[in-house]
């Protein structure tokens, strides 16, 4: 299979392991039987951080490989399209 990488793949890794450092974070705050509003509010960092790095991965895709498959549309065709993109920011 080719690789596949965008110019946005380095920012969505640092999402992910700002994710997952949070996670750890949380787990030793479970584990070390911390308020659960301060575990709370760290598991909502950890959910933000995926959701950020989710919505970046599948805007870039729309962006790009969506793009390249379709080609250069007339403006009144494209309209479809754009509706398309601007619709998946509210995944």
């Amino acid at each position: 299979m080719e690789e596949h990488r965008h110019e946005t793949h380095p920012d969505i890794v640092k999402r992910l392991k700002r994710a997952e450092g949070h996670l750890k974070s949380v787990i030793a705050m479970i584990e070390g039987g911390r308020p659960c509003l301060d575990i709370a509010q760290q598991l909502h960092a950890v959910e933000k951080a995926i959701i950020n790095a989710k919505r970046t991965l599948i805007q870039d895709h729309l962006d790009h490989c969506l793009e390249d498959t379709i080609g250069v549309l007339p403006r009144d065709q494209r309209q479809s399209i754009d509706e398309f993109k601007a619709i998946t920011k509210y995944l």
